[in-house]
């Protein structure tokens, strides 16, 4: 299955609410919506600098990844931004493709 790395900011709003949505609760929700696409959530941090918290996620699809991200972020506590995700065997994969 794909993965993916989320990385999410949180707006002025989900400041406001930063308690509630590092909570169990807001957590095992997000993980909830995963799986209403087919996904999940393999590992979730808090983290320092330009993003406030990073997600490594698989979905069946990258339609599947966006949706959960759309429903997730309708919110309004968060915005999100989607990297695709290679193993080092995908690539590998990839570069015998080249010519």
């Amino acid at each position: 299955m794909p993965t993916y790395i989320d990385l999410w900011r949180f707006t002025d709003q989900g400041l406001r609410n930063i308690k509630s949505l590092f909570s169990r609760s807001v957590l095992e929700n997000t993980g909830k919506i995963a799986e209403t696409f087919g996904g999940r959530v393999i590992h979730s941090y808090a983290v320092m600098g330009e993003y406030d918290a990073v997600a490594i996620t698989e979905f069946p699809s990258d339609e599947a990844s966006k949706a959960s991200g759309l429903v997730v972020c309708s919110g309004g506590d968060r915005r999100l931004t989607t990297l695709r995700a290679f193993t080092t065997e995908e690539l590998a994969d990839m570069l015998k493709k080249l010519s």
